[in-house]
Parts: C-alpha cells; structure tokens; sequence
C-alpha cells in the first residue's frame, strides 16, 4: 500500500512539474505577452503533452493572436490526432469565417474528406466543402491545389447512366473554367489538364471551348505573374502584433500596402466593379490576418468598401452596393470587437460611417460601447459625442451629453472647454459659454490649460475687464502652486503689453518677480526681455541672452542653433552617401536635440517654434530621411 501511495505521488509530482524553461517563457510573457519566442516554448512544450494538458495552451495561443491561421491550424491538429472531432469542428466555427489562411481552409478540407467518407450524403458534404473553400480562399495565389483536389474529386463520383454523365461533365468543366481564369501559380499546368480534359470528352467540340476561353486564360496567366512578383518577400505567416515601429516591419507593411494598391489597380483590366472590389478585399483580409493591430489597415478597408458601394450605386447596381455598404460597417465591427477594442480612432470613424448613413441610433452605441470600458480617459470620447449629437440631432442633445459627461469621475477639463465653445458658436449665446467655463474653473482651477483656455476666449471676445479680473483671481485664489502658475503670469504680462499702460504692465512684472523672487533674484533684466519679446523675436542676441540668465530663450535658442547645425553640415552633401556610423550619430544628436526641446517647451511653454523659411523646410527634409534610417 505504501508502495502504492509512493509511485502515486512521484505520478503527480511528475505532472505538476514545469521546466525551467516554460517558467522563463510564462514570465517574459507577463512583461510582453506577444512575445514570439516565449510563445515558441510554450507551443513546443504543449506538442509533447496530451491534449488534455495541452488544451490551455492552445487556447492561450489562439486567444492572443485570433487571426494566426498557422496557430489555430497547431491547435485543430492536436485536437484531430485525439480524435476529438466534436472539439474540431468547433474549432473550425471559432476560426474558418475569420482566418482566410490557405493552410488552415486545406486543413479543413483534408478533415471533411478523412472523416465524413463512410456518411451517405458525403459526396454532397465534400463538394460543398470544395465550393465553401473555393469562394472564399479561391482568390488566394497558393490554391492551386484545392482546385485541382475538388477537379480530381468530381472526377472520381460515381456516374451511373449518360445523364448522370452529363453532369459529371458539367461540375468538372464547370471548376477548370473558373480556375484558368483565376490568377494563380500553376495555371499553366491546370489550363494544360483542362485541354486534355475537352479534347478526351470530344476533339471537335474542345477546339472551340478551348479557343473561347484562351484570351481570359492569357490574361489571368499574365495577371499570375505580376502577382507572384509582388507577393515576393511578404511574411504571411507572421502573427498580427501591435505596431513595433522596426525597421522589417516597415518593409513588411510597405509591402503588404503595394500588393493591395496593386489589386486596387485592376491588374486583370475587367470592367466588373464587383469582382475588382473582391479581389481588393481579399487583398486586405490577408494583411489584415497580419497586421491586424494597425488601425489604418482596418479603415482603408471599410473607406475602400464605402466609395466600392457609392460607385454601384451610381451605376444601378443596388444590391452589391448594399451589401458592400453593409460590409464597410462589418470591417469597422470587426476591428473594434476583436484585436483593436480600445482604439478610438476607429470607433469615431465608426461612428461618423453610421451617422453618414443616418444610422443615429447606431452612433449612440457606438459611442456608448466605448463609453462603457472602464479603463480607458473618456475625455475625447465625449468630446467627439457631444459634436456628434450637436450637429446629428441639435444643441439639447449636445447638453444632455455633457451632463453625461459631467457626472462621469474620469473626464478631464477638456469637455467644459468644448461644451463652452460649442455654446459660444453653436447657439451664439456668449453668457452660457462663460456660465459653462465658471462651472469648470471651480473644479479644475488648479489646471493652467484650463485657466489659458478660458483665458483665450475672453481674449477672444475683446472683453479686457473680465480677462484682467480671470487673472486677479486665478493668481490670488492660492489654488494654482508656484511651478503650475508660470505660464499664467507670462500671459498676463503679455496681455497688459498689449492692452495696458506702461505702469500697468510694470505692476505684473513686480508681483511675478515676488511670485518667483528666488528664481529670480539677480535676474531682473532677464525679466525685462519678456516685456519687449514678440513670437520668435527677441531684444538681444543669444549670446546676450546666454550672458543675462534668460534660461528657456537660450535653451531653445541654442537647440535651435545645434539643430541648425548638424543638419545644415548634411544638407551640404546626399545623405545617402553618408557612413552608417555618421547617420546614426546625427540621428541620435537630432533626437536629443528634439527631446530637450519637448521637455522645455512643455515644462514652460513660454516660447513659440518658428515657422519654416524655404531653406529651413530643405533641412527639415534631410532630418526626415535621417530618421527614416534610424533604428
């Protein structure tokens, strides 16, 4: 007995036993959980466990990358060599409608023809399967196979009489004759095998089939060409992670970009607007089984589907225009359902489509779908909203959205700002603007873009009194801290240079130099820069502003002058025929340079970047194909 309770218990130590190497893979997983090569591990281990162990693994897997047909392929094996075909055909439900990968479809035909045989109705199984695969996987440049696999089964039905015969005859013909015009590699050879097939049947007749068909076979042979040379290189196997902004994820999304302007093109120069819209979004659905995580793709989609839509439309054809019209919004679903749930960009854009169909009702969802993640900043959320339901349905729907707004404890200062505005244009009504900013600045008072926003819109009405009284109070309240009101007293200062009298602007110049007294102390004719300063335009030279103190000035001025520099030496000579190591030593001087400069102006914000001159914008230009060779 105790023997027993021994070899029981060495069992399920061994069971509940992890290599080393899966505990290393779990844990770079838990700082990147799209890491590929933990993955790896992880997939490796679980092929040499029993599908019972190995089951959460897979749907792991197959739950962090859902549009990798060469990962639900891995799983749907496992579960096939167990036999557990219920679990299969599952499998296949979750994934087959989703996941246009050639492996996976010739996967699922391989599993119909091994396991549906012995049933009666078989025949008619496997030849919908072929048709299924065939209308949604046909288009692919790799079907060559299952082409030829469904002509080779038709081939081999049981015909019993000469009308049984006939069809037979038929539903093969019928298959060669959408293959050879279907671009494709080999459809040399299958135009070849449909030959043969015709003269076997009769020689006289096949001439003639052979001969009305030959041109669409010289043209889809022609198109298979070009499209063999452009879907060189392309990783179609890689799984869909979010952007990583590398340089061979470049090259990849450059690549998948021409292959579907290629499509878009019309490369088999036919006339038939659905058929070119097809090919198209078959184009898209195989980059999208890649690059999945890239907003944009998502969204040429759906626009490519919209203006497919408005050209049938045009042209009478109402019920694909319907239907593309209705998959454009599918694409947007899609997206916000699957990999990209959070992304806002496509929800506006969403929710603009809908509206654009006047599908009002459709655009509150939209908007409250997203409205309802709890861990997202829902500020732009009800930004866009509120435009919506202002221009949509009219300025009470605005409002009442804005209350919405209101009550929600996650929104910033950013909603009064538009409520406020959108009351000042909308409904011209300046008091209810000015209640709106009232109601804000008691809640973010603290908040100098809030202050500045409601700042510029007293500025904006050329009310003086009221600007100057917003200032009194803001700076008195004793809610702004010291490092927070900086930019404010910049602002003022600048307001009663432009509006005061000379004693005017010399009492803000002495109550900020109070206000900052040790910053400042030593440095009064630094402050005296700001009184005559106007936009990039300064009293002194920047050797003169170095000598007087004048921090954030100099700073800007000598990141300018760096900048300014380095690119104008590259401007002197091609880039391209730079060293790699100068290249990357620019590349970084240029990043540091830009860094410090974001963190000043952001920290301060008291200096305007000048616009570019011509020969400022030739510089630019070099900056541009510096960092696109930057790692």
């Amino acid at each position: 007995m105790r023997a027993h309770c021994i070899a029981f218990n060495k069992r399920l130590s061994a069971a509940e036993y992890i290599p080393e190497k899966v505990k290393k893979a779990e844990k770079k997983l838990e700082e990147n959980p799209y890491d590929l090569d933990a993955w790896s591990i992880l997939i490796r281990e679980a092929q040499n466990q029993p599908i019972d162990k190995a089951r959460k693994t897979y749907e792991r897997l197959v739950a962090q990358f859902p549009s990798s047909g060469r990962f639900w392929k891995l799983f749907i094996e496992a579960e096939i060599k167990a036999k557990n075909y219920d679990k299969v055909e599952k499998l296949f439900q979750r994934c087959l409608m989703k996941v246009l990968h050639i492996d996976l479809w010739k996967c699922y035909l391989s599993y119909v023809r091994e396991t549906k045989g012995k049933l009666p109705s078989y025949k008619e199984k496997m030849a919908q399967a072929y048709d299924f695969a065939l209308d949604k996987i046909g288009m692919e440049i790799m079907s060559y196979q299952i082409w030829v696999d469904y002509i080779n089964f038709l081939k081999g039905v049981e015909a019993v009489g000469s009308y049984a015969e006939n069809q037979r005859i038929t539903a093969v013909r019928r298959v060669y004759q959408r293959g050879c015009v279907n671009p494709m590699i080999n459809i040399e050879q299958l135009w070849r095998d449909y030959s043969k097939y015709e003269e076997g049947i009769n020689v006289h007749l096949a001439k003639k089939m052979i001969e009305d068909r030959s041109r669409d076979y010289m043209n889809a042979r022609r198109v298979a060409k070009e499209y063999e040379t452009v879907m060189k290189g392309l990783d179609r196997n890689a799984p869909s992670v979010p952007p990583q902004n590398s340089p061979q994820e470049a090259v990849q999304v450059e690549m998948w970009k021409k292959y579907i302007q290629w499509e878009k093109s019309n490369p088999l120069r036919t006339e038939d607007q659905t058929l070119i819209t097809k090919r198209v979004m078959f184009a898209y659905e195989q980059c999208l089984l890649v690059l999945g995580h890239h907003p944009d793709v998502w969204y040429e989609a759906a626009q490519y589907l919209d203006q497919s839509s408005k050209l049938l439309a045009e042209k009478g054809d109402m019920n694909n225009s319907k239907v593309f019209s209705d998959e454009a919004a599918n694409i947007y679903e899609r997206a916000i359902s699957t990999l990209l749930k959070k992304n806002m960009l496509l929800y506006f854009s969403f929710a603009d489509y809908e509206e654009s169909r006047l599908k009002h009702e459709k655009v509150h969802s939209i908007y409250n779908r997203l409205l309802a993640i709890e861990d997202i900043d829902p500020t732009l959320v009800y930004i866009q909203y509120m435009k919506f339901g202002r221009r949509a349905e009219g300025i009470k729907s605005g409002r009442i959205i804005f209350k919405k707004a209101r009550e929600d404890m996650r929104t910033r200062h950013h909603v009064y700002v538009t409520a406020a505005l959108m009351e000042y244009y909308c409904s011209k009504d300046k008091s209810v603007a000015f209640k709106i900013f009232e109601l804000g600045l008691k809640k973010y008072g603290d908040i100098p873009e809030y202050i500045l926003a409601y700042i510029d819109y007293l500025s904006h009405l050329n009310e003086d009194n009221n600007t100057r009284v917003l200032f009194e109070r803001v700076l008195t309240s004793g809610s702004l801290s010291p490092e927070k009101s900086g930019e404010i007293w910049a602002r003022f200062l600048a307001f009663e240079s432009n509006i005061g009298d000379l004693a005017s602007i010399l009492k803000v110049e002495r109550r900020r130099f109070t206000a900052f007294k040790d910053e400042y102390e030593g440095k009064e004719t630094a402050l005296l820069v700001d009184r005559y300063k106007f936009m990039d335009l300064y009293p002194c030279s920047a050797s003169e502003l170095k000598a007087l103190g004048y921090k954030v000035c100099t700073t800007y001025l000598n990141l300018h002058l760096h900048r300014k520099m380095i690119l104008t030496a590259m401007a002197s000579s091609p880039v391209e025929d730079s060293s790699i190591e100068t290249d990357l030593w620019i590349s970084n001087q240029i990043k540091c340079i830009y860094i410090a400069l974001l963190h000043q102006l952001i920290s301060q914000r008291a200096v305007q970047k000048p616009s570019l001159n011509p020969k400022q914008q030739a510089i630019a230009g070099v900056e541009a194909r510096l960092a696109r060779k930057t790692p």
